[in-house]
């Protein structure tokens, strides 16, 4: 009997170190790099805001505004379109994490958050409209992709995130309404006993759905099945390492605390390699994920994002990957995000800020905001791109490491 108790236990001690226990976000970062190569790898990219957009024209056909914002009526639905299905993935990813990992919790935050959060959405769903993504598309594959673009973004975002921790500690200064937290959701202790065995129910069929798809005589269908699988592990990293873009942007101006911010650069240094190596085989294209808004676009848009995003507690990425988890505030946020990504992202296009322009384009995409920048080809070569990547994500390490042991950058 001891034996078996034994045996049992030390299955129990593996399930708590990997499904409850929160990893390192270094170990999070890695994983999470390595299935965006392996997104790449198979003619596909990591997206987040494209997705977002299409539920926020879904709502504005329901209202009746998609005909006069100029929005045309959807060509696939939501768990074919790539972007949509890649969202539905992550958050149902996250959610099968905070299940198995007993951290799933209703949350209803104070009124005033729920305020911010549909400001903070509302910002970020025009600032990635204007940047031409959010932190994955207009920061995050950028980058990875060889693009300045990325990298301009990423100045916007860093002064974002500082005009918007201002704004907040003044909002917590000056405004009292709406701060009393309302009571909290108690969950059964006879229903949380059950998470973990719903979580991996989750698992199972979601290997099942992709195995499903994967063998359909559908071509579509088929290649599906990966973003399926992959977008799920993309949730589940996520939230077992509590990755979060806002927080690698916002914590070391607010606590000093760089892991995250170094966690984010480590994937990078990374990715870009792999990245640089699978479009060297012409694997994939590496203009399928640049914006063309380099470089009016990029820093407009990064910066009204990053205010958007410490309203609103958390970017695209980690505002899906929170709502998995319960958030009340991150939903609110998610659905001003779409709705004003939608509505605002069809104003500028209507308008001709952010329409391509056909008579202007020889390789690359070009708008009123900016252009597709690819390094190699500005540069050019491959070896001044790797060197001048390399030697931002450097700075950008050297000046979190500085912060971390002199906190001169902190503004709470």
């Amino acid at each position: 009997m001891s034996t078996e108790n034994g045996w049992l236990a030390g299955f129990k001690t593996d399930y708590e170190s990997i499904f409850v226990e929160e990893w390192s976000p270094y170990v999070g970062a890695i994983l999470l790099v390595l299935v965006v190569v392996a997104l790449m790898i198979n003619g596909l990219f990591w997206g987040v805001f494209g997705g977002v957009r299409y539920w926020g024209d879904q709502f504005n056909h329901l209202i009746g505004l998609a005909p006069l914002l100029g929005i045309g009526p959807p060509d696939e639905g939501w768990l074919t379109h790539r972007m949509s299905l890649m969202n539905i993935m992550l958050l149902l990813g996250a959610f099968a994490a905070a299940l198995m990992s007993r951290q799933f919790q209703p949350n209803r935050p104070p009124k005033l958050e729920l305020v911010w959060a549909a400001l903070g959405g509302t910002l970020m769903g025009t600032g990635a409209s204007l940047a031409g993504g959010c932190t994955t598309g207009g920061f995050f594959n950028p980058v990875l992709h060889s693009s300045p673009a990325g990298w301009v973004m990423w100045a916007g975002l860093l002064i974002g995130a500082v005009i918007g921790l201002k704004l907040l500690l003044w909002t917590l200064e000056h405004i009292e309404w709406g701060m009393e937290a309302p009571p909290t959701i108690n969950v059964p202790a006879g229903v949380t006993r059950f998470y973990p065995f719903a979580g991996l129910a989750i698992l199972v069929g979601v290997l099942f759905w992709a195995a499903g798809w994967y063998g359909s005589a559908d071509t579509v269908l088929a290649t599906r099945a990966v973003i399926v699988l992959l977008g799920f592990c993309i949730g589940f990293i996520m939230h077992r390492a509590r990755l979060c873009f806002a927080r690698a942007f916002r914590e070391p101006f607010m606590t000093a605390e760089g892991d995250m911010t170094k966690a984010v650069i480590l994937a990078l240094v990374i990715g870009i390699p792999l990245a640089a190596f699978l479009f060297e085989k012409k694997v994939i294209d590496p203009y399928i994920a640049i914006p063309p808004t380099f470089w009016i676009g990029s820093l407009l848009g990064g910066l009204v994002f990053g205010v958007g995003m410490i309203f609103a507690g958390g970017c695209a990425s980690g505002s899906l990957w929170r709502m998995g988890e319960g958030h009340l505030k991150l939903w609110v946020a998610m659905f001003f995000f779409a709705w004003m990504g939608s509505t605002v992202g069809a104003i500028l296009k209507k308008t001709g800020i952010t329409s391509v322009d056909p008579d202007n384009m020889e390789t690359f995409e070009v708008t009123a905001v900016g252009y597709q920048a690819y390094w190699p080809e500005i540069i050019p070569g491959w070896g001044w791109t790797l060197l001048v990547g390399g030697a931002l994500l450097l700075a950008w390490y050297a000046f979190v490491r500085y912060n971390e042991s002199t906190e001169k950058f902190t503004v709470i």
